[in-house]
């Protein structure tokens, strides 16, 4: 195929090398096909991602090459690419903005397969909307992801605060609950943090929060690090650069029955298929939202009743 120009809104995007092939295999997977992908899944995806600053994960050789991420905007990307200057530890940095679906496809047209995304906006950036429990599991066996995820949710019910459950195409699941802003990031990182001492001390045998793999012993690592500022997680429907081009998909909780599932089940090729049957499941998630401060107070209580410390 020869260069294509993609007429996506107010906005052209010049498609360069779209036969470029990024996913080797037996069904090779193009970039002609990623930048097929973000078109048609723009309008799903972008409710995920409008407003927050983007890492992007990048693969100019494809997903056997050399990958990189990368924050700064190149000088190069078109004015139309919304931009936003935040703040870092030794000075700021300018992030893109995923606004429009022409900019999701550009991205892919710079072999950007995955683009992360900060858990909060330009407009409150040290205000999360959202707390994420990732879920690392010690191997690729994912039925301890499946237990792990139910026991998160499990204790946020207890603490009022509602649950939202998404794969992220690569080992395990993101465990998500949406807050209304009020709290800053070391509020929120300090309540996750506690919430999984206290999962760890509940079930010492399947969970453990310790960072070094070797003293895991098996146990599946409930990763607070994210709820962070300037911490990025995967966004919801965005592929992830693996064989098959798997991508991070939201899910319902009852959907862990399923024994065939894995963190890679839904892919680039079958997305639509499944978007077809069960729609958008995050749909209506940001009414959702709560603050954090009730719950941390009775997690508290709750730590000192059964002794929690921290422990791994």
């Amino acid at each position: 195929m020869t260069a294509q120009l993609l007429q996506i809104g107010a906005h052209t995007v010049h498609v360069t090398r779209p036969d470029k092939i990024l996913f080797p295999g037996e069904r090779p997977l193009t970039k002609w096909d990623l930048v097929e992908y973000y078109r048609r899944i723009a309008g799903t995806m972008l409710p995920y991602v409008e407003g927050r600053p983007v890492t992007m994960q990048r693969f100019p050789d494809g997903i056997e090459g050399e990958g990189f991420f990368q924050q700064d905007v190149p000088a190069y990307f078109p004015r139309w690419v919304a931009r936003a200057m935040v703040a870092k530890e030794a000075g700021r940095v300018t992030h893109v903005l995923c606004q429009n679906a022409a900019t999701l496809v550009y991205l892919a047209d710079q072999a950007c397969i995955t683009p992360h995304v900060w858990l909060s906006r330009v407009d409150k950036p040290a205000h999360p909307d959202r707390l994420i429990f990732d879920l690392d599991p010690p191997d690729d066996d994912f039925g301890p992801v499946r237990t792990a995820a139910r026991l998160v949710r499990t204790l946020l019910g207890e603490l009022g605060l509602s649950t939202y459950l998404m794969t992220t195409g690569s080992r395990g699941v993101h465990v998500v609950a949406p807050l209304d802003r009020t709290a800053v990031f070391d509020q929120v990182r300090a309540f996750v943090r506690e919430a999984a001492v206290l999962l760890t001390h509940r079930h010492p045998r399947e969970l453990t929060v310790e960072a070094r793999v070797a003293q895991r012993a098996g146990r599946l690592f409930l990763d607070t690090g994210r709820n962070a500022y300037a911490q990025t997680a995967v966004a919801p429907y965005a592929v992830r650069a693996k064989p098959g081009a798997p991508v991070a998909t939201p899910l319902a909780w009852d959907e862990l029955e399923d024994q065939t599932l894995t963190a890679r089940t839904y892919r680039l090729d079958n997305m639509f298929e499944r978007l077809e049957q069960t729609g958008d499941l995050w749909r209506g998630m940001a009414r959702q939202a709560t603050s954090p401060t009730e719950a941390r107070r009775q997690l508290a209580d709750l730590l000192k009743s059964e002794g929690a410390t921290f422990g791994g």
